[in-house]
C-alpha cells in the first residue's frame, strides 16, 4: 500500500444528524447508502493504507463496517454538531486513526458521502496531483455554470427590487464574456499532514484543483437524491459502483 512512498489515510465523515435529509447518510442511491458507496470507493483504492468512517451513529459505523471500511472510534459530540467544522473533524479522526494503528499518516483523503457519483478515478487523480504538484493539498472541482457566476447574480433589496451583484453586471448578458469559475463538488480532498493537523487548513492556501467536467451531484436536498438516481442511471452504471 501507500501512494509513491507516503502512507494514506483515507476518511469518510458521516455523522448521524442532518436537517435537511433525516438520516442522510444512510440514505440510498442506487441501491446502496450514501455512506455505503463512499466506503466502497475507499475500500477498492490499492494505495489506502486504511480506511476509516467518522461518526457518532452507531447505526452509520455498522454499514460502514458492512462496505469494508473500519469504524474505530466515535466521533466526539463537540465535533458532530452543525456548526463543527470539517478541519476540527478530520484533525480529530486522523489523529484518532494515527493512535489506533499505531502508525503516522503522510497523505489522508476524505470522501463526503453526499457526492455518491465520485469513481475510484477520482481519487487516484487527487492523490496524484498531491504528489507530483508538491502543493499542501488537493480538491475536485466542477465548472460553474454561467447563469451561476457572480457575473450573473442578482440581489434583491428590501424593497424587492432586484440590482446586480457586481458592478456592470449587466453588460455580461453574453455567456461568453464571462471568465471560467469553478465550485467544489465534494469528490475528494487530499491533504498532507503538515496541512491539516498542524496548520489547520484544507483548501485555503496552495490547494491544487483537479476539474471534474461531468455531471455530479453533492446531496443537500431531498430532489437532489432522485437526481443522482437520475443521471446514475443515464450513465448506464451499475447499483454498486
Amino acid at each position: 500500500m501507500a501512494y509513491d512512498g507516503h502512507s494514506v489515510l483515507a476518511v469518510v465523515p458521516a455523522r448521524g444528524g442532518s436537517k435537511s435529509i433525516p438520516r442522510k447518510n444512510l440514505a440510498r442511491v442506487g441501491g446502496v447508502s450514501l455512506v455505503g458507496r463512499a466506503a466502497r470507493i475507499a475500500a477498492s483504492l490499492p494505495f489506502v493504507d486504511h480506511a476509516i468512517v467518522s461518526t457518532d451513529d452507531d447505526e452509520i459505523a455498522a454499514e460502514a463496517e458492512r462496505h469494508g471500511i473500519d469504524a474505530p472510534f466515535r466521533r466526539p459530540a463537540a465535533l458532530a454538531g452543525d456548526r463543527s467544522t470539517s478541519i476540527d473533524m478530520w484533525r480529530h479522526a486522523w489523529l484518532a486513526a494515527e493512535d489506533h494503528y499505531g502508525m503516522t499518516f503522510a497523505l489522508s483523503v476524505l470522501l463526503e458521502p453526499t457526492s455518491p457519483l465520485r469513481a475510484a478515478a477520482d481519487v487516484t487523480a487527487t492523490v496524484a496531483m498531491l504528489v507530483a504538484s508538491g502543493r499542501a493539498a488537493a480538491a475536485t472541482v466542477s465548472p460553474t455554470p454561467a447563469h451561476f457566476t457572480p457575473h450573473k447574480t442578482l440581489t434583491v433589496d428590501a424593497d424587492g427590487v432586484i440590482g446586480f451583484y457586481l458592478d456592470g453586471g449587466a453588460r455580461h448578458s453574453i455567456r461568453q464574456t464571462i471568465p471560467a469559475y469553478h465550485h467544489r463538488n465534494g469528490l475528494a480532498y487530499a491533504v498532507r499532514r503538515a496541512t491539516l493537523v498542524d496548520d489547520g487548513h484544507i483548501i485555503e492556501r496552495d490547494c491544487a484543483a483537479v476539474i471534474i467536467d461531468r455531471p455530479v451531484v453533492n446531496i443537500d436536498e431531498p430532489f437532489e437524491l432522485e437526481l443522482a438516481e437520475w443521471l446514475l442511471s443515464r450513465a448506464g452504471r451499475t447499483p454498486c459502483a
